[in-house]
């Protein structure tokens, strides 16, 4: 038999009234009475019914999740954790991806699903910036720089980029130069932003970045102009993966003549040749954060610009001589 929500209340010990604000993510619920009815709605798996939840709200408790790519693994990481978010908040995702018709294409189709509100990731956020997304439309930006027409939720990259390259100076190796992602990603430039003033704080002039697309293949073409140096932060884990295959093609050893560290730590860095030191991203709690903001955002709240740190995980790619 379907569990009702009075099956719910009287396991809760609270009001039929108290669940449906819990279901549907009302803030005017005490956190403990919250956590008993959530508790109660897992114990007794119920589900709420969506079409008739937005009879009675005019919500059809839909998200969707706006993307320019899920190739590069940092975005697939993204989508899961925005799935996982929203399934635990009991919404439905409906996922698009900006084509040749453009990101304006990729909100139509989003509202003719019937989302609430949508999620932005990464190199979409400026072509949704430069689109002036729909009024109606609700919007989380994950990796932004700050906008009043949207919530925003991002990494500190600049204090990862800090982060790798203040580790690869305490080397003592001299210079470090940089393997960029591509012009106009709000995250390359904030992780570039973080190399260039930890090199400022050593007294160094940052010399001129090479750049790659994300891909592995791009690392591989670009590392081929930092063979000489001994120590380069790649900004992401996929082109430090092309970066180590070129340095080993070009008979440098890393970490023995080159020391590299990546950004995101995605599941197999620790299994590259050798094991890649990078900065972690915790894509988890951007999930979580993201899906929170949005569905406060549905409800009528304000919004808000969010910030989650990264941290350094140090491996054998970047080990002293």
């Amino acid at each position: 038999m379907r569990v009702s929500m009075a099956d719910v209340a009287e396991r809760a010990g609270v009001s039929a009234q108290t669940v449906s604000r819990v279901a549907n993510g009302s803030p005017r619920v005490d956190p403990a009475t919250r956590q008993r009815v959530e508790k109660a709605m897992a114990d007794l798996g119920y589900r709420m019914h969506r079409a008739a939840r937005a009879l009675r709200t005019g919500q059809t408790s839909t998200i969707g999740l706006v993307v320019s790519t899920l190739a590069s693994v940092g975005n697939s990481r993204m989508l899961q954790a925005i799935s996982e978010a929203a399934a635990a908040r009991d919404y439905a995702l409906a996922v698009v991806t900006v084509g040749e018709r453009g990101i304006r294409e990729a909100f139509a189709r989003l509202r003719s699903q019937g989302v609430d509100g949508a999620v932005v990731l990464n190199e979409a956020t400026e072509l949704a910036r430069d689109a002036q997304p729909p009024a109606d439309l609700h919007l989380v930006v994950v990796d932004s720089p700050a906008d009043p027409r949207f919530s925003i939720v991002q990494t500190d990259h600049a204090a990862g980029g800090r982060a790798a390259t203040t580790h690869l100076l305490a080397l003592g190796r001299g210079m470090v130069h940089h393997l960029a992602g591509p012009a106009g990603s709000f995250a390359a430039a904030e992780r570039e932003r973080g190399w260039r003033a930890a090199l400022a704080d050593a007294g160094l002039a940052a010399p001129e970045p090479v750049r790659g697309d994300w891909t592995s293949a791009s690392g591989y073409r670009a590392a081929g102009a930092l063979v000489g140096a001994s120590a380069v932060f790649v900004a992401n884990d996929q082109m430090a993966l092309g970066a180590l295959r070129a340095f080993a093609d070009a008979g440098r050893q890393v970490p023995d003549d080159i020391a590299v560290v990546g950004f995101d730590d995605i599941v197999d860095a620790a299994e590259y040749r050798p094991p890649l030191t990078t900065i972690r991203q915790d894509f988890d709690v951007l999930g979580r954060r993201a899906v929170a903001a949005l569905i406060a955002a549905i409800e009528g709240g304000a919004a808000v610009a969010e910030t989650v740190p990264a941290s350094l995980v140090v491996r054998e790619s970047s080990t002293p001589r």
